[in-house]
């Protein structure tokens, strides 16, 4: 599972002209891929840093500080562009695969106390948002062994 963490000071996704989930003020907008190796561990591991990582203003977390998270699907963190002019998204798990998973996280993380926006898995969004700093971050969590 791969993660890329994006502090933020405002967010939104949209999808057919509507906002469905959206921040404004200190927050973390996580972008989800998953691959078919992945399950609860990876999950538990992803959840688990991005509620952690001290990563905010003051070198807080977004549990410390009760910062919002939104989080968005994004197949394309697996996407392969080594050869050729198009990528290959061969590595990514197919949609009845990766969507009980990235549900998993949005449930972890509400577990751990954070208020959590999604966008809408397979949908055609607009993700805005303005990066605070920058600070982006790519979180990996290895596949079980087969």
């Amino acid at each position: 599972m791969r993660a890329v963490v994006q502090r933020a000071t405002r967010a939104s996704v949209t999808v057919a002209g509507e906002v469905v989930g959206a921040f404004d003020g200190e927050g973390l907008v996580v972008l989800v891929g998953v691959t078919p190796g992945d399950g609860p561990a990876q999950v538990e591991h992803v959840a688990r840093k991005v509620a952690e990582l001290r990563i905010l203003r003051g070198e807080r977390s977004v549990a410390e500080a009760g910062a919002p998270v939104l989080v968005v699907s994004q197949f394309t963190l697996y996407g392969d562009a080594r050869k050729g002019r198009r990528p290959t998204w061969n590595a990514a798990a197919p949609g009845p695969v990766a969507e009980p998973l990235v549900d998993a996280v949005v449930a972890d993380l509400r577990a751990r106390g954070l208020t959590v926006a999604t966008g809408v898995f397979g949908a055609d969004m607009a993700v805005e948002l303005v990066n605070d700093g920058p600070v982006t971050l790519l979180l990996e969590s290895a596949p079980d062994p087969a």
